[in-house]
């Protein structure tokens, strides 16, 4: 059995329909009543947006119920379900934690609640039952405060235990406005020894070359072998691996056609830049991150070969993976060992005359 990293899920959009469903049906009538039925809800929460930031509004559906008190439900159910259908041995976990403190409060208030939002996050994501590596990521997020932000990367060193890293998410059209802002706040996390990773280049309105030196892993960054292959020599240089999300690019309408992204592949291999294979929002796209490997194979926009390397590559670049090697080669091992004692073994036996 091969076992997975996945280094790109969003809280937010990990929760599958029906789980959300449910939960809207139990707790939120307010919620299920906008719609007929559950065929009608799954509908609605799966179909293609126009836009990055259509795309974007959904999250906030989901940010809405994911309070202190539901995160619980959904954390273990998400956990579950990773373990069971996706064979993932590792799995960051990235999400804003503002957005899961009530809204009535000041934001200073909200701020100082952030940080039950990651211990909840954190213990519930630790089950014995399941036993997948979990890290979380936290999200600064282009619609909130430098204040906000700033406590964000402060909060991710205080939480080692829990915390991986830092992301910067909330749709990419805005950032050149704040550029100096953002640039600060991950020098200020590389200071503080966080790992950092960052949703640029997704877009063509998130082509922002000055913000990558300070980026360990690009969120995305297909646009980079799409637009700026220049850049590529530079990727390569400091290491960078590419998190792509092929469903999500669908989904948002960054690409007509998932065969777009044989380009962003053949040109990554040349260049020697690491690509790992994610899901983005498995919920909103109601996939497993062992649909988006098949579906690159069966359209021959990668081999066998190319997948290995970024199922490799997912491991390598993991922010938390405990171990030098991937779970595979445990394994391999494993099995390497058994063979040559059971030969050892039969070696030994004595002669029978």
């Amino acid at each position: 059995m091969s076992l997975y990293a996945e280094l790109h899920r969003h809280l937010g959009g990990s929760v599958v329909p029906r789980v959300l469903w449910r939960y809207f049906e139990r707790n939120r009538p307010d919620v299920s009543d906008r719609f007929a039925d559950y065929p009608d809800f799954e509908s609605f929460y799966t179909r293609p947006r126009n836009t990055l930031a259509e795309y974007l509004e959904l999250h906030t559906l989901v940010e809405s119920v994911q309070t202190h008190e539901a995160l619980p439900y959904f954390v273990y159910r998400l956990i579950r379900g990773a373990y069971i259908f996706e064979n993932l041995a590792y799995l960051e976990l990235r999400y804003t934690p503002y957005l899961r403190t009530p809204e009535h409060l000041p934001q200073h208030e909200r701020i100082d609640k952030m940080a039950e939002i990651i211990e909840v996050v954190g213990q519930t994501s630790q089950q014995s039952e399941y036993p997948i590596v979990t890290k979380q990521i936290l999200c600064m997020h282009s619609k909130l405060p430098y204040e906000v932000n700033q406590a964000i990367v402060e909060l991710a060193a205080q939480y080692p235990q829990y915390v991986c890293a830092v992301d910067l998410a909330g749709g990419d059209a805005k950032y050149g406005e704040r550029m100096d802002e953002y640039i600060a706040l991950y020098a200020h996390a590389r200071d503080l020894g966080i790992s950092t990773t960052g949703h640029v280049f997704e877009t063509q309105d998130g082509c922002h070359p000055e913000l990558l030196p300070y980026l360990m892993r690009i969120g995305h960054g297909i646009q980079i072998p799409l637009q700026r292959p220049d850049l590529l020599r530079e990727v390569a240089a400091r290491g960078q691996c590419l998190e792509v999300c092929p469903t999500t690019y669908l989904k948002t309408g960054t690409l007509d056609d998932l065969r777009q992204l044989k380009v962003v592949f053949d040109r990554c291999f040349d260049a020697g830049v690491d690509i790992a294979i994610c899901t983005d929002n498995a919920g909103l796209h109601n996939v497993r991150l062992p649909f988006e490997y098949e579906n690159l194979l069966t359209q021959d926009i990668i081999g066998f070969d190319e997948l290995q390397a970024c199922q490799a590559a997912a491991f390598r670049h993991a922010f938390a993976w405990p171990h030098e090697r991937q779970p595979g080669s445990v394994i391999e091992s494993m099995l390497r060992r058994q063979q040559l004692t059971s030969l050892l073994e039969e070696v030994d036996e004595p002669a029978v005359h």
